[in-house]
């Protein structure tokens, strides 16, 4: 009860964001927004019909008085790209939020540090709340929030290789040392498991796309990112028991009459 994911003043009840590409049809993608309990959905703004409402998009499938939608600069290779595209998106109306990304290599996916930072700063200050999608480092985080980042997003594994957290050290140090912004894992996840684990490093949500639109139930899935979510929560919240070497009896003998 209370517990919500807030960014830039805005607050959310959900703690899981989720995608919009790969699905078979606009109808599965609606069918599993719905059974993610999610109310934030990234839309790739370069590989969606903007402009021509004479032709189906996936955005005549998002209700957009139930989700906010998150735009995201998916497929810009250099800091120019990306912010032209986040103009775009604001000006017919998306959203003045972004999910930035600045692609360094196109094998790996791996961010381009030096761009992003460039980006993240350029649209900070004409006025947009700017969640950039990073690599696990802590220098660079640091630095996007400097550059105004309301939010700070670094991969588990690389973008839709469902490899799960690869990076727990990297992951705990972030988690450790950034106080100043919302940290949500981005990219890697595959099963529900994954999305636990993130959540019990005490993240404050996760974003993912691949692991729900590429299962074979799809729907299924999304409702036990739901739920792993949820669950990984409660458990940081919780507080897990210390790790031990050797066994702890779980009905202890002391007192116990021989």
């Amino acid at each position: 009860m209370g517990d919500t994911l807030k960014i830039a003043g805005r607050e959310f009840s959900s703690r899981l964001i989720v995608g919009t590409g790969k699905y078979r049809s606009f109808q599965e993608m609606a069918r599993c927004h719905a059974a993610s309990g999610a109310e934030m959905v990234t839309v790739a703004v370069r590989r969606v019909n903007l402009t021509d409402r004479s032709k189906e998009s996936l955005l005549d499938y998002i209700d957009r008085t139930r989700f906010f939608i998150l735009p995201n600069t998916a497929g810009c290779y250099s800091a120019e790209e990306a912010v032209r595209t986040a103009r775009l998106a604001r000006e017919v109306g998306l959203s003045n939020w972004i999910k930035l990304e600045v692609i360094g290599d196109e094998k790996t996916l791996f961010p381009d540090n030096p761009g992003l930072i460039e980006a993240t700063r350029t649209l900070a200050e004409e006025g947009f709340v700017v969640l950039p999608y990073t690599n696990d480092d802590l220098v660079n985080a640091r630095k996007l929030i400097q550059a105004g980042a309301s939010a700070v997003m670094p991969l588990a594994a690389p973008i839709g290789s469902g490899m799960g957290v690869q990076n727990v050290a990297n992951l705990r140090i972030l988690r450790e040392m950034i106080t100043e912004a919302p940290l949500i894992v981005d990219a890697g996840v595959g099963t529900a498991s994954d999305a636990a684990i993130a959540m019990e490093l005490g993240f404050e949500g996760v974003l993912m796309n691949t692991a729900i639109a590429g299962a074979e139930d799809s729907e299924k899935m999304a409702r036990a990112m739901k739920l792993a979510v949820e669950a990984g929560r409660l458990a940081y919240l919780a507080g897990r028991i210390p790790k031990k070497l050797y066994a702890t009896a779980s009905s202890p003998l002391e007192g116990v009459v021989r």
